[in-house]
């Protein structure tokens, strides 16, 4: 039974950049697993991370995500490419939420070019004419290839920084025990295997039956389901970066601070298709020339997720790929694969972060911004677990 400083349960985003965290301070890391490769949230999103779309205390947590990224990207390849984020408006209403935005963003430090009709043509070949109004550009952020990168990560922290990684590790108990030495806490496998950790992070995700089920039931947490498309190979020209458009604009939580937000909203048909979906258009080209296209949103209390559908419901990816087509004119709207991905949500806070008897911390419910502010999270959480002096500071921002 070996001792570790930290234990951390779930091996995504938030569970594998708290450990990437916690060993560049020099703890001694064990990251458990129960899948034999990390498989949901993580690994079937976009891969855009986009800090522009977030309020600013998760800009704040999205952009140093960008520095931890590229930092990343110089030691080992991630998958990362550096070619920005636009949000395309296809009509006035749109265009002033974006013009709005770029004031925001230029208060707060955070570098983004407002580009016309023509410069937003000349940029993303295949736009169309009849959709651009105009866009938003952030030179900063970035793309990666989501189903390699936390791979490539676990691989360079298990053989660069000492990482002891256990796939197909499920912990089924846990709980803070006495040892005359003080309190420690003691995890058990489910093949009863025995781990001991002074801290715990449990980063589990949209898994609410194994560990607290009671807790999680009686919380404000939603699992969420997406569903989301990808086209064959060498489909067109070459389209750099995240690509989001005018439904992302209605959508994201960044222009809700912006003047006319509320009366944009207002003003939208409440029986369209794709809000009764929350659909918003998004692309971003592989470096196979494929493109991912998505997607639409359902929801499930965790006390029920049960009732969530597992179909993925045909006349919602049509609808997708219809309003695709009016955004861009790609060679070959063939599907090669569609796919559900699911994330867990709050429904009244931002993220669902609580400590159990002052050394099992919970954190989870980080919604759609995991990929994207997940990294900047997990290194201030560490900094406050580990350093005392951190913690008020930590816990204030986060109340």
């Amino acid at each position: 039974m070996k001792h570790t400083d930290l234990l951390i349960i779930g091996a995504g985003t938030l569970g594998t950049f708290h450990a990437k965290a916690a060993l560049e301070q020099g703890l001694s890391v064990r990251l458990c697993e129960r899948n034999a490769a990390p498989r949901d949230a993580s690994v079937r999103n976009f891969g855009q991370v986009v800090p522009s779309g977030m309020v600013p205390k998760w800009q704040a947590y999205g952009r140093r995500s960008l520095e931890i990224y590229k930092a990343l990207q110089q030691k080992t390849d991630i998958t990362l490419r550096q070619n920005g984020s636009v949000y395309i408006a296809s009509n006035a209403e749109e265009w002033q939420l974006l013009e709005e935005l770029w004031e925001i963003n230029r208060a707060n430090g955070y570098h983004s070019e407002l580009l016309n009709k023509e410069k937003c043509l000349a940029k993303y070949p295949g736009l169309r004419a009849d959709y651009c109004v105009g866009g938003l550009y952030f030179p900063e952020e970035v793309t990666v290839e989501a189903r390699e990168m936390i791979h490539l990560v676990l691989g360079y922290l298990t053989e660069q920084q000492g990482l002891e990684y256990h796939p197909q590790t499920l912990i089924r108990d846990l709980r803070v025990v006495d040892t005359g030495d003080g309190a420690q806490v003691q995890a058990t496998d489910a093949k009863g295997e025995v781990y001991t950790a002074d801290q715990v992070i449990v980063c589990s995700g949209g898994e609410f039956k194994t560990l607290f089920p009671e807790r999680f039931a009686a919380s404000d947490l939603v699992l969420v389901k997406l569903q989301m498309m990808q086209t064959l190979p060498d489909n067109g020209p070459e389209v750099p970066g995240n690509i989001l458009t005018g439904l992302s604009i209605r959508r994201y939580e960044a222009f809700t601070e912006c003047p006319s937000w509320s009366a944009v909203k207002a003003a939208e048909d409440p029986q369209a298709f794709w809000k009764k979906w929350s659909i918003h258009i998004l692309f971003k080209q592989c470096p196979d020339g494929s493109y991912i296209i998505g997607d639409s949103h359902e929801y499930a209390p965790a006390a029920s997720v049960d009732e969530l559908s597992f179909d993925l419901y045909t006349n919602v990816n049509d609808y997708m790929i219809k309003e695709a087509g009016k955004i861009f004119d790609l060679p070959d709207y063939t599907i090669r694969r569609a796919w559900s991905g699911y994330y867990s949500q709050c429904a009244t806070q931002d993220i669902f972060h609580e400590t159990i008897a002052e050394r099992i911390h919970i954190v989870t419910g980080i919604g759609g911004k995991g990929m994207t502010a997940g990294p900047g999270y997990a290194e201030a959480h560490i900094a406050a677990l580990f350093a005392q002096a951190e913690t008020n500071q930590f816990q204030a921002q986060n109340a």
